[in-house]
């Protein structure tokens, strides 16, 4: 196997990183700790670098965090996306943006859209992009399964975006839950039984 290259921060200067292993670390850090709480020796310690190479490549800790969302977004779209091709795409993608397996830290994106969006307008743009992609998602889903088809008429594709959101709303108030701790049993119920009432033309 052929040894990756490094990455490098100018002319003839390699970069001496992984700048795709610094961002993931990032993300772990960030959601393990949130923002504000992650410190900047905390951070450069976990993504492995200094702070020469540090400021050289993200400029700031919230150029890390932008990075790091930007990773997040593009990998979780991904993810989503792989749902939506396969049977039965709803539950799927439900179970996935919930959170199964996210465990204490919960989501980064909702993590940072409770920490930070109130205040910091790029975090805030990032979340609002995001949110859209998802919803797409679900849109394309819900009309697959029939909204908007023949027979269904305007009003039915009208529901279209409301039932996307609303199941997005679902979906991270579940996560919400399980970051809090509640028994993932109790919160499995709630979601096998509120999602068809949403997601189900009538």
């Amino acid at each position: 196997m052929t040894a990756p290259q490094p990455e490098h921060s100018g002319p003839g200067r390699p970069r001496g990183f992984d700048l795709d292993a610094a961002i993931e670390a990032g993300v772990a850090m960030f959601r393990a700790k949130g923002f504000e709480a992650t410190s900047l020796d905390a951070l450069t310690e976990a993504m492995g670098i200094s702070r020469s190479s540090f400021y050289a490549a993200f400029g700031s800790k919230h150029g890390v965090l932008v990075a790091a969302l930007e990773r997040y977004s593009d990998a979780r779209i991904a993810a989503l996306e792989s749902i939506a091709g396969g049977p039965d795409p709803i539950p799927g993608m439900m179970r996935a943006l919930s959170g199964a397996d996210a465990g204490a830290h919960g989501c980064l994106m909702v993590n940072c859209i409770a920490e930070l969006c109130p205040r910091d307008a790029k975090v805030a743009a990032l979340s609002a992009r995001h949110l859209e992609r998802i919803e797409a998602i679900f849109a394309r889903a819900l009309g697959r399964d029939g909204f908007g088809h023949d027979g269904f008429g305007t009003d039915a594709q009208d529901t279209v975006a409301p039932r996307a959101r609303a199941l997005i709303a679902l979906a991270l108030g579940v996560l919400t839950l399980r970051k809090a701790g509640q028994p993932p049993p109790g919160i499995d119920a709630v979601l096998d039984l509120a999602t068809p009432l949403i997601a189900t033309p009538n």
